[in-house]
């Protein structure tokens, strides 16, 4: 059984999307932010603040050999720049989960968490550059998707079963 790759903009939900695939599937969910923070023991910000962001890209690639090798049947849910990574479609199927950029920022400021959601994501304290990141990447994440869901106005249990129902059809 292949993977089910789940990429997209920071924030955009795809750990929340993942585990909720979880209830509906086989198959178990993996993180790829969650492994390389514990293969590094430390926060992915403090990768970035020691080692810097070529150090982190060089840790997804091996994450990703790892994924292409190692792990079938699973959903995988990625950072937003891990689409990136060199042959990624080896790994599984990509899905993209895309929504306009103010609505997934208004979404995090709406969580309960808001602040903490806000702290993981230390690039929306310049709205402006995250802005710039989005509009910078759709167009690259819409080249490497296989399957791409809007999610704006959706639950996240709606969006699991959608991308289900077009995996299937895949």
């Amino acid at each position: 059984m292949k993977n089910i790759v789940l990429i997209g903009f920071m924030g955009v939900g795809k750990g929340s999307i993942a585990r909720a695939m979880v209830k509906h599937t086989s198959m178990m969910a993996l993180d790829t932010d969650d492994i390389i923070e514990s293969i590094e023991n430390r926060s992915i910000k403090a990768i970035f603040a020691t080692d810097g962001e070529e150090y982190f890209r060089n840790l997804e690639r091996k994450i990703a050999r790892w994924l292409k090798k190692k792990v079938t049947g699973t959903i995988i849910s990625t950072g937003g720049g891990f689409f990136k990574v060199p042959a990624l479609k080896k790994v599984g199927t990509i899905v993209l989960l895309n929504a306009p950029f103010d609505t997934i920022y208004e979404r995090i400021l709406a969580h309960t968490d808001s602040a903490k959601k806000l702290k993981k994501r230390p690039l929306f304290k310049d709205i402006d550059k995250a802005r710039e990141l989005y509009n910078e990447r759709l167009s690259q994440y819409l080249k490497v998707a296989d399957i791409v869901i809007d999610v704006s106005d959706k639950s996240v249990d709606a969006i699991a079963k959608e991308i289900i129902e077009k995996g299937k059809k895949r």
